[in-house]
C-alpha cells in the first residue's frame, strides 16, 4: 500500500505513541487521570513541559536525560518506552502495509500497532508494580473487537472461527487457558498460580490474535517464561531472607468460589462493562449507575492507594504480563511461518 521507506513514517509516529504511554505508564498506576491535566508535567518538580520537552527521543538526548527546568534527572524509561514503541511500529508497518512481500492489511495493521502500544504500556507496569491496569485490558479486548467488526463487514473469511467471530473465539480461548492455569494450581497446589491481570490480558490478545495466533503466543509466553523465570527463581533465592516467604503467604491463595465467579466474569466481560459504568459515575460525581465491577469482584477498579514504588513481593514471584506480552508480539512478527507450522501439523494429524 505504501513505498517501503514509510516504515519510517510509522517508527516516528510509533514514538509520538511511545511519548503517550509514558503518561499512561506514570498516572495509571497511581489512579491519576489520564486526561487531567491536560499537559505532561515533570515528575519531580511538576512544572508542565514545554513543546521543546517533548519531542519524542530527541528531547531526551538532547536536553542530557534531565528535566531542562529543575535538572532532575529524568528515568531512561522514558525514551526507553518510546524507542521500543517506535519500533514496533516500524516493523508492523512494514510487515503489513509497506513491505514488498505484502498486499498490505490496514485492518491488522492498525490493531496490531494499537496492541502493541497497549502491551509496551503492560510490561513496563507489570514489571515495576506487579500491576496490569484494567483500562488497558479493556482497550486490547476493545481493539481486537472493533477489528473482528470490520474484517466481518469486508465478508473476510477469517473473521469466523467455530462459527462465532473469531475475536470472540480468541478471547474464549484466552480466559480458558490463563484461568484453567489459575484453577488447576488453586485445586493442586494449594497456591495462587496467576494473577487475575494476566487472564485478562490473556483474553484481549487472543480477542486481537485469534485462536491460532492466540495458542502459538501462549506457548511462547509459557515457554519463555519458565525458562527465564527458572533462572531468576534460582539466583534470587540464594538471597532470600529467613521467613519473608512465610510472612508473605499470611494471606493465603484465593478461593476456589471466588476464583470460578471471576472466571465467569471474565468470560461475560462483566469487568468491561463494570470499569465503565464506574467511569461514568466518577465523570459525573455521582453513582448513578450500579457499580457492577464492586458488587461482583468486591473491589475498586479504579483504586490504586496502595501502590507502593517498591513492592515487597515473594523473592521468587515474576510478573507473567511481561511474557504474554513478549508471546503476543512474537506472534505477530512471526504469523506466517507459526501459522502454515500449525495447519501444516493439524493437516498431517487428520490424515492419520
Amino acid at each position: 500500500m505504501f513505498p517501503e521507506w514509510t516504515w519510517i513514517i510509522g517508527f516516528w509516529i510509533g514514538a509520538a505513541i511511545g511519548s503517550f504511554l509514558n503518561v499512561v505508564i506514570y498516572r495509571l498506576p497511581r489512579g491519576l487521570s489520564v486526561n487531567e491535566p491536560r499537559h505532561s508535567f515533570c515528575p519531580s518538580c511538576k512544572n508542565r513541559l514545554s513543546w521543546l520537552e517533548l519531542v519524542p527521543i530527541l528531547s531526551w538526548v538532547v536536553q542530557g536525560g534531565k528535566c531542562r527546568q529543575c535538572g532532575t534527572r529524568v528515568s531512561v524509561r522514558y525514551v526507553v518506552v518510546e524507542l521500543i514503541n517506535a519500533s514496533l511500529w516500524a516493523g508492523i508497518w512494514w510487515m503489513y502495509l509497506s513491505g514488498s512481500h505484502t498486499d498490505g492489511d490496514p485492518v491488522r495493521a492498525v490493531a496490531y500497532m494499537l496492541m502493541s502500544a497497549c502491551l509496551v504500556a503492560v510490561v513496563f507496569t507489570d514489571l515495576a508494580y506487579y500491576i496490569i491496569p484494567d483500562q488497558i485490558n479493556a482497550w486490547i479486548l476493545v481493539i481486537g473487537l472493533v477489528m473482528n467488526l470490520v474484517m466481518i463487514l469486508q465478508g473476510r473469511p477469517e473473521a469466523w472461527t467455530w462459527g462465532m467471530p473469531s475475536s470472540v473465539a480468541g478471547a474464549l480461548c484466552g480466559v480458558g487457558v490463563l484461568w484453567g492455569i489459575a484453577f488447576l494450581g488453586r485445586l493442586l497446589f494449594r497456591k495462587d498460580a496467576m494473577g487475575h491481570g494476566d487472564i485478562k490480558l490473556a483474553r484481549g490478545t487472543g480477542a486481537v490474535l485469534f485462536p491460532l495466533l492466540a495458542f502459538a503466543s501462549f506457548g511462547i509466553a509459557v515457554t519463555v517464561g519458565a525458562v527465564i523465570g527458572l533462572g531468576i527463581a534460582l539466583g534470587r533465592k540464594s538471597s532470600e531472607e529467613p521467613g519473608e516467604e512465610e510472612a508473605l503467604e499470611e494471606q493465603g491463595p484465593e478461593s476456589l468460589g471466588s476464583l470460578l465467579r471471576c472466571g465467569l466474569g471474565y468470560l461475560l466481560c462483566i469487568d468491561v462493562i463494570g470499569l465503565v459504568m464506574e467511569g461514568i459515575n466518577r465523570s459525573r460525581g455521582n453513582k448513578a449507575l450500579p457499580e457492577l465491577y464492586q458488587r461482583w469482584f468486591g473491589e475498586d477498579p479504579y483504586d490504586y492507594e496502595g501502590i507502593e514504588e517498591d513492592p515487597k513481593v515473594d523473592l521468587t514471584t515474576i510478573p507473567f504480563g511481561p511474557y504474554l506480552a513478549a508471546g503476543a508480539i512474537a506472534a505477530i512478527f512471526l504469523e506466517q511461518p507459526i501459522t502454515v507450522a500449525i495447519r501444516g501439523y493439524l493437516e498431517q494429524f487428520a490424515t492419520l
